[in-house]
């Protein structure tokens, strides 16, 4: 690598606000912000807005969209317009 053109990649804390969850981990990202982390070291940390802990995919609350209530719907519609 040449030195110089990289950004500097070290430990930030990750932070979801909505769930209460946090993880450390590295990355290029930086803040102006900190956090005392649970090993008593101080990390810059960023809050996003969705997460593992809180996106509905991964918490199991998705919601299951009637597909076939909607093929229905448009072949009610507009017909089965097959072979002519």
């Amino acid at each position: 690598m040449k030195p110089g053109i990289h950004p500097a990649y070290g430990p930030v804390v990750f932070r979801d606000r909505a769930a209460g969850f946090a993880f450390l981990t590295r990355s290029t990202a930086t803040s102006d912000k900190t956090i005392a982390w649970e090993d008593g070291n101080t990390y810059p940390v960023i809050d996003v807005e969705i997460s593992s802990a809180s996106h509905p995919f991964y918490t199991g609350t998705t919601r299951v969209v009637d597909t076939a209530g909607r093929v229905e719907r448009f072949e009610r519609r507009y017909g089965k317009r097959g072979a002519r």
